[in-house]
């Protein structure tokens, strides 16, 4: 009997494990964690999560049931090192597990804050359950249950945007959804209004040092202003947990390289997530997705690889965000265009679309509040529709 492991219970590992038993893969599949709930959505942790309106159960990404009646097993452990030449992962605690294929989800960390004062109590990063919860054991500080239900609700300033917001108090950003959306286009429509959410977003604003004795009691932005601070969550962006690749001699280049069938530079190992980056024809250039949908359009391929089949990632990019009463939707990537045309009015109405082109192809769209321009250009996008510019600007949904 043959053994597929998979290191890294994320979005991506939880599909690939799914979609391996879907391409009729009948051995024994092992799913490797370093956290010991099981794999769960990570979007909702800024949101219901952490405002207590959900609990860990109910953000699985599926039940315990079905793992059980997959067969995957499911192993809470570090995997230290890939050992190519012995065909083995080695855990925390020193054992040797036999792999015949083998899959790395690692996912990504967040990107540390480097500036004098990041280490001072009070300071935050967001990217697992654990940092919702206190751990007073861990050696990273936690956002402990005093500072969610005290300090969220009544301090004067912080760091997570969507949900402090709705804590009452105010949030410093450098621009809402910098990468994700055209900035001329949606600062203004996903500012929310400072007297309704208590929300106060700060454009173009560079931190310099934060300070406090024992506990983080000010920001200092590069301008001079310093701002009073009882909590600050930093989310400057995640780096892809590349170490455990590199190390086992695969290539890495910002993720671990991956070709169409999500095969990695040894042709026994695949890699699916935001651990993973592969070139993008379309945009001409290799690519790294920190996306739900592109971890689970690889993770899907890596399962067809591992069982023999060929597919290759061939997936339109795409991503959404919920920002208070505002939905956004992106279809394909914005990079490289030399047009934009815009239907609704940004600074007027609640809702518009922002259509990026590059000598007259559709590359991308931003949609506010616009479901229906999102089912359109993800459409036209990947199938390459003739684009009348005329019609896209037009006040009347395609």
């Amino acid at each position: 009997m043959q053994r597929t492991i998979i290191v890294g219970a994320s979005h991506a590992g939880a599909q690939l494990a799914a979609s391996l038993r879907q391409e009729k893969w009948s051995d024994e599949i092992v799913l490797i964690g370093d956290e010991s709930a099981l794999p769960y959505h990570r979007l909702p942790l800024s949101k219901a999560y952490l405002a207590d309106r959900s609990t860990l159960a109910d953000l699985a990404i599926r039940s315990p049931d079905f793992y059980a009646k997959q067969r995957i097993h499911l192993l809470n452990a570090t995997v230290e090192k890939v050992d190519r030449a012995a065909g083995h992962v080695i855990l925390h605690n020193g054992d040797a597990l036999p792999y015949d294929k083998l899959a790395l989800c690692t996912g990504a960390r967040p990107r540390r804050l480097l500036t004098p004062g990041a280490d001072l109590a009070g300071v935050y990063y967001l990217r697992t359950a654990a940092d919702c919860r206190q751990d007073p054991g861990g050696r990273q500080p936690r956002l402990s249950r005093r500072d969610r239900r005290g300090w969220l609700h009544r301090s004067r300033d912080g760091g997570l945007v969507a949900s402090a917001g709705s804590g009452g108090h105010r949030a410093r950003s450098d621009r809402p959804r910098p990468r994700a959306c055209h900035r001329a286009r949606g600062v203004g429509v996903l500012r929310p209004d400072p007297s309704g959410k208590g929300v106060n977003i700060r454009t173009d604003a560079l931190v310099e040092a934060l300070s406090g004795v024992g506990r983080v009691r000010e920001v200092a932005l590069a301008d001079g202003e310093s701002i009073p601070a009882d909590l600050v969550i930093v989310g400057i962006g995640i780096e892809p947990n590349t170490d455990l690749a590199a190390a086992a001699g695969l290539a890495v280049d910002n993720g671990i390289v991956i070709d169409d069938q999500a095969r990695t530079s040894a042709p026994d190992i695949v890699a699916a997530g935001d651990c993973a980056i592969h070139n993008m024809a379309r945009y001409g250039r290799r690519i790294r997705l920190e996306s739900v949908p592109s971890a689970g359009e690889q993770a899907k391929v890596a399962a067809a690889t591992i069982c023999g089949k060929q597919r290759k990632i061939a997936a339109l990019p795409w991503f959404w965000s919920d920002q208070y009463h505002h939905k956004l939707q992106i279809a394909g990537l914005n990079s490289g265009y030399d047009e934009t045309v815009l239907r609704g009015d940004p600074t007027r109405d609640g809702d518009f679309t922002c259509f990026y082109l590059r000598a007259g192809e559709l590359l991308a769209a931003d949609c506010i509040n616009r479901p229906r321009d999102f089912m359109f250009s993800k459409r036209a996008i990947a199938q390459k529709l003739p684009t009348d510019r005329t019609k896209l600007s037009s006040p009347i949904a395609v």
